[in-house]
């Protein structure tokens, strides 16, 4: 097995690399080769060319954006080694390129965490014109990137909701914090901050204190909400039932046991299906909304306690499939 992941920028791709290491363990049958890209694309191809030099029988990636892969994955399938992607998808001319892609529906977390926005502003009487919107964005062009971005842009359109900004905080805690705070000085009237994984939300919440204000869902009073994804980070589950986050869209990292069942229907000569998308829920302290709507579809709320964050246990080999 070769393996590329992306890097180690947040709590959820450590999750995730921790589940695929489990799964294809010495112990478990498998040879792992395991590179870090550290964010590079560049990195990933050449992690590719000495995966297919080293004769794997399959490799896994997960791509740093979506284009630019077409010459090293046309590498890979003349060399007849599958290739199965994980969490980001990519745009290639030939499909036939990469067997399968396993990972989240960026674009439906985003339209469950704006339907959440959308009932909570309805139960209290808030008005579109009373919030504005900074959407802290994760890598530009990462398919979480693009779909959470769309999950909000659609409901701002649809809502007549204000996006004073929108701003690369490249999923990582510093780098919210950096352009978070330079939007609340630029923006000061801004009071929900869209933030597209928990660690730039963390770093979201230290910005929002240093400048004088509180994170919490009370707008009237000049708090600052805080709506974020993934639901790895303990920090920020804590924060959430603490109020100040607001809402977090889960996106589950525990990609193992698919990958693994992938693998097991090629070895069979089977085909998997071409995309495969992991379960997800939506997490949420405030107990007022249970349900929200999403592509016509009603999706539960999970109402966070202090003794679910405290029992909860992210196994690295947690079947999702």
């Amino acid at each position: 097995m070769g393996v590329s992941q992306l890097g180690a920028e947040s709590d959820w791709r450590r999750a995730n690399t921790a589940s695929l290491q489990a799964t294809f363990s010495t112990e478990n049958g498998y040879q792992l080769f395991f590179e870090d890209a550290q964010q590079k694309q560049s990195n990933q191809a050449m992690a590719i060319r000495r995966f297919i030099q080293q004769g794997v029988d399959y490799i896994v990636v997960a791509p740093a954006t979506e284009v630019g892969w077409d010459n090293v994955l046309g590498e890979a399938k003349s060399a007849g080694i599958p290739v199965i992607l994980i969490d980001r998808r990519i745009n290639v001319k030939d499909a036939t390129l990469y067997s399968c892609w396993i990972g989240s529906d960026f674009r439906l977390e985003g339209d469950k965490v704006t339907s959440w926005l959308e009932q909570y502003m309805k139960r209290n009487d808030i008005k579109a014109s009373d919030i504005h919107i900074f959407d802290l964005q994760g890598s530009l062009g990462a398919s979480a990137q693009l779909g959470r971005t769309e999950g909000l842009t659609k409901a701002a359109v649809r809502n007549h909701w204000d996006i004073v900004d929108m701003a690369d905080g490249d999923f990582t805690e510093a780098k919210g914090y950096e352009v978070t705070a330079r939007t609340l000085h630029n923006h000061p009237e801004t009071n929900v901050i869209y933030s597209e994984n928990d660690n730039m939300a963390l770093g979201a919440l230290k910005a929002i204190r240093e400048s004088g204000r509180k994170p919490g869902l009370n707008l009237a009073a000049g708090e600052v909400m805080v709506l974020s994804f993934d639901g790895v980070s303990k920090d920020a589950m804590q924060y959430l039932i603490n109020g100040e986050i607001a809402c977090i869209g889960e996106c589950y990292p525990m990609y193992g046991s698919n990958v693994r069942a992938a693998i097991e229907l090629l070895e069979d000569g089977k085909t998997p299906d071409k995309e495969s998308y992991v379960n997800e829920g939506l997490y949420s302290a405030d107990s007022t909304i249970t349900q929200v709507t999403a592509g016509g579809k009603d999706y539960p709320v999970t109402i966070i306690t202090q003794d679910w964050l405290d029992n909860r246990d992210l196994n690295p080999l947690a079947d999702n499939e």
